[in-house]
């Protein structure tokens, strides 16, 4: 509990200092609860959970002759207070670097290319339905030097280097290439290939594609996965689909993955969010894992999301 108020206490002394003397320095976070029914496959139970909700600083500064300083300190937040081992503080991306006519680069912990490559295409990340429930890949990786080029004709490049001294980890690389804008504001389509070469123990293809349609966005990855000893090899392909209506969004998405072994598993989850304010939403949403091994599993849950 000590080190838990000792990261707490970093991060407001650092916020206080920071927002005092430098007025590019952001204090950015995210509060996300829901209440939910699970039943992981031994009967249902009722929690409050917490879903990725963070506290983190991040700015930049010019340093003159074109080069800017980027940086960023995240924390993830327990707010249901049931962290397994007291400490409902642990850490997200944290990092510094420059950014120029060169492009951008980064050293720290970090998302890997291939995880960013996702853009905003699993519209239930952070929640039981995010599909890392039944893919690799998603790893935010200590240890690493990460570089993205400038945009050319709205394709980009990107490299995350993981050095061999990463927890649990050999050296890996991480890259992409990256077409338009994950949030679909700059264009109307985002694309994406990217492949990890031994990242957290797996080597990994996978493609991305989202786009507007009709005023519906859809959505669609491709994904091939094996260990690094050539074991555990995987297909799978996922879709998802938003729609939105006044202050009302309807989402679904469906995730399948096929194992060579015969261990084939896949997951729907359907649900709607409720916007209250640019900052705040209210959602719910039911999600269903059918296992060829294991237990299926169910989760019913409304909450609350703030951004601040």
């Amino acid at each position: 509990m000590k080190h838990t108020y000792n990261k707490i206490a970093v991060v407001l002394l650092s916020s206080l200092s920071l927002s005092a003397f430098a007025a590019d320095v952001e204090v950015y976070g995210k509060a996300n609860l829901s209440l939910q029914s699970s039943d992981e496959g031994e009967g249902s139970f009722t929690e409050v959970k917490s879903n990725a909700s963070r506290i983190g600083l991040k700015g930049s500064h010019d340093l003159g002759d074109g080069l800017t300083v980027l940086y960023k300190a995240e924390f993830q937040v327990d707010l249901d207070g049931d962290s397994a081992k007291g400490d409902s503080i642990t850490d997200r991306n944290q990092y510094v670097g420059l950014a120029g006519s060169f492009g951008e680069v980064l050293l720290g912990k970090n998302d890997t290319m291939l995880k960013q490559s996702q853009g905003k295409v699993d519209v239930f990340s952070d929640l039981n339905g995010d599909i890392k429930s039944l893919w690799k890949g998603e790893n935010r990786m200590a240890d690493t030097l990460s570089y993205k080029s400038p945009k050319f004709s709205d394709f980009q490049v990107g490299v995350t280097y993981i050095a061999e001294d990463a927890v649990d980890a050999e050296d890996g690389v991480s890259v992409a290439v990256f077409y338009g804008d994950a949030k679909l504001k700059k264009t109307n389509l985002f694309a994406s290939v990217a492949v990890d070469s031994d990242v957290n123990g797996y080597d990994i293809t996978r493609a991305t594609v989202q786009g507007k349609v009709s005023g519906v966005v859809l959505g669609a990855m491709l994904q091939t996965q094996e260990k690094v000893d050539g074991s555990d090899e995987m297909d799978g392909f996922m879709v998802s689909a938003k729609y939105k209506m006044d202050k009302l969004t309807f989402k679904g998405q469906y995730q399948a993955a096929d194992f060579k072994n015969g261990d084939d598993k896949s997951g729907i989850t359907v649900g709607a969010d409720y916007s209250l304010a640019k900052s705040t939403k209210l959602y719910t949403f039911y999600t269903t894992f059918d296992m060829d091994s294991g237990e299926d599993q169910d989760y019913l849950a409304a909450g609350i999301e703030y951004n601040f």
